[in-house]
């Protein structure tokens, strides 16, 4: 249980890694009602439990250009948050994986293993071979398919709220406005309802995740990364990050998060979430003057693509539960290590994560954890070997990648 501190009319909450979470007390309004149940969400994510949960899901695949091995685990945490996808075969050229991170809950990162990469390929710009385009949509999409009346439901399905006594739930859900009809608005296919939620009051959820996705297409690597998940590419032996990880402090997102109105306090947006970027959290994303890019946290992702290469050996795509505990370079370092041993990439990813996990709850090792380890078949047609990965941003993104 964690208990809040009053301090000269400020409401503070301890949370796990030190600082406070705070919120003016003097005032009773309904905006600060709901500051702090989302404070308290906050903090719940700081709970540990008295073991460990050391069960994992694993899984494993392959086609013809790659192979690829996964886990997650919850850990110390109370509750599991991250979810995952992984298709070795989108369609006949493309291959997709996906961590998502959540916080607050676990039913944003839900939907987006859900939804993330239907929209990828949906997107008349992927039709078009224009993946750049259809991913970074595919990522803003998210939220706006979650302000609508089916996301809603969607949400509190991968939440359990429909568990819930059935009349609770029928109370938040609306029957369809005057034009709205199976689904079709004005003649046009759209159940999701992006412009209202169920209630007139809901814009969206509370919760959100990271989103960190790699896909392969042929020779080429897209890594698409929103919140601090990361990918790392292995080169000959040597780690190179493909992903930044997006922290309020870093020069651009403390502008940007300034410049929407909001601040930076302990190393948290507005004092409470601790990553720039995210899917979700739609309370920082307000400002209607702004657009979905330009707000206090974002859902649009830095995009890099490398082409790769028979130098290429395997990447990596995890939480940061990960790298809270290795370096890019030792993490490589540890799966090249087991590679030489172990046939299954899965029991690579587990006892990565076995690595990683603390032996007594508090501080680092103690987050949920997901990996996924995705090994080049060595017959990729590359023009030339290089000691670096050729990575070049799309500038089709308006806050760019790198």
């Amino acid at each position: 249980m964690v208990n809040p501190i009053l301090d000269n009319g400020m409401l503070k909450f301890p949370i796990c890694d030190g600082g406070f979470l705070e919120e003016m007390t003097t005032a009773t309004s309904l905006e600060s009602i709901k500051f702090i149940g989302r404070v308290f969400r906050r903090v719940s994510m700081g709970v540990y439990l008295s073991t460990p949960k050391t069960e994992k899901v694993s899984e494993d695949g392959e086609n013809d250009r790659l192979r690829y091995g996964l886990s997650s685990m919850q850990g110390w945490r109370s509750t599991m948050e991250d979810a995952h996808a992984a298709y070795t075969d989108l369609d006949n050229s493309t291959s997709f994986f996906g961590v998502y991170d959540g916080h607050g809950g676990k039913e944003v990162a839900k939907f987006c293993a859900e939804y993330l990469h239907q929209q990828v390929l949906r997107h008349e710009a992927y039709l078009a071979g224009d993946l750049a385009t259809s991913v970074q949509t595919a990522f803003l999409r998210m939220d706006e398919m979650m302000c609508g009346q089916r996301g809603q439901r969607e949400l509190a399905l991968f939440s359990g709220q429909m568990d819930q006594p059935r009349g609770i739930i029928e109370g938040l859900i609306q029957s369809p406005k005057s034009g709205e009809v199976n689904g079709q608005i004005d003649g046009q296919i759209d159940d999701w309802f992006s412009k209202e939620g169920t209630l007139s009051d809901y814009n969206g959820p509370s919760a959100g995740c990271t989103a960190c996705v790699a896909i392969v297409q042929n020779n080429q690597l897209l890594v698409a990364n929103a919140g601090d998940s990361r990918c790392v590419l292995s080169r000959r032996g040597q780690a190179h990050d493909l992903s930044k990880d997006h922290k309020p402090d870093l020069v651009a997102e403390k502008e940007r998060i300034l410049n929407a109105g909001g601040y930076v306090q302990y190393g948290r947006v507005n004092g409470s979430l601790n990553l720039a970027r995210a899917i979700g959290d739609m309370e920082l994303k307000q400002n209607k003057s702004l657009p979905a890019e330009k707000q206090i946290v974002t859902a649009n992702p830095d995009i890099t693509t490398v082409e790769l290469s028979d130098d290429d050996d395997f990447l990596i795509i995890a939480c940061d539960g990960i790298w809270d505990c290795m370096s890019s370079q030792e993490a490589v370092d540890f799966v090249q290590k087991h590679l030489t041993s172990e046939s299954k990439l899965s029991t690579v990813c587990e006892k990565t994560l076995d690595c990683c996990l603390a032996p007594s709850s508090g501080g680092e090792g103690c987050d949920n954890m997901t990996m996924i380890l995705v090994q080049f078949r060595k017959s990729v047609d590359s023009k030339a070997s290089s000691s670096d990965p050729q990575t070049k941003p799309d500038h089709n993104a308006p806050v760019g990648g790198y």
